[in-house]
């Protein structure tokens, strides 16, 4: 499976990150029973690779990423935990090098065009706009749309279920990371079934 087809697997890829194995399991089911198959685990916590390596293994359904990759080396050890891709929070030569070396479709960040000319000197046309809010929205991706109408992006960063609408309408977006499926309080109560509502929302969400 190519970046490509992930990227189409769903509308909303849930930006995650969790404390603990059990707290991974429970959350990955509860998006998966709402309709969400692919999920960005981020390297943001202790437990993120244990995390990881449980939740590839619970359905051939989920899509298990590695988010906030920095480091060439993580490419490796993402593949060995069993991730079928990654996402960096930006680009470089060496990091593209690293992903493409232990056989790890990537979905890089962006902001800036020298950004995406770099990302397509090295032959990626999927990347991952970031941070979309801070760096102008909507306004941005229109903007960038005329002189980069082969990328397609996944603007994550400070997107919400309101204004998540207004960005995949966007004709060069495929789909965009957010935080809201998995809002604090809920994880902190148990409350799966209210991710699973979250989750079927933001299945539901169409795309242009």
């Amino acid at each position: 499976m190519n970046i490509n087809d992930i990227v189409r697997a769903g509308p909303v890829v849930p930006v995650l990150q969790f404390d603990n194995v059990e707290q991974g399991e429970q959350v990955s089911r509860a998006l998966l029973a709402g309709g969400v198959r692919v999920l960005e685990i981020t390297l943001r916590t202790s437990a993120a690779m244990d995390v990881i390596r449980h939740v590839a293994g619970l359905s051939d359904e989920l899509i298990v990423g590695v988010g906030t990759l920095t480091r060439p080396e993580e490419m490796a050890q993402a593949v060995a935990a069993g991730a079928r891709f990654g996402v960096s929070p930006g680009y470089t030569p060496t990091l593209g090098a690293a992903a493409k070396a232990a056989g790890l479709p990537l979905l890089p960040g962006v902001v800036t065009p020298s950004d995406i000319l770099a990302a397509l000197a090295d032959g990626y046309e999927t990347v991952k706009f970031f941070p979309a809010e801070p760096s102008g929205g909507v306004p941005m991706l229109k903007a960038l749309y005329g002189p980069f109408r082969q990328m397609r992006f996944c603007p994550t960063g400070g997107i919400s279920a309101e204004s998540a609408p207004s960005y995949l309408a966007q004709p060069n977006v495929v789909c965009v990371g957010g935080s809201w499926l998995t809002p604090k309080a809920l994880v902190d109560a148990k409350d799966w079934d209210g991710i699973t509502r979250l989750a079927r929302a933001a299945s539901a969400l169409p795309r242009a």
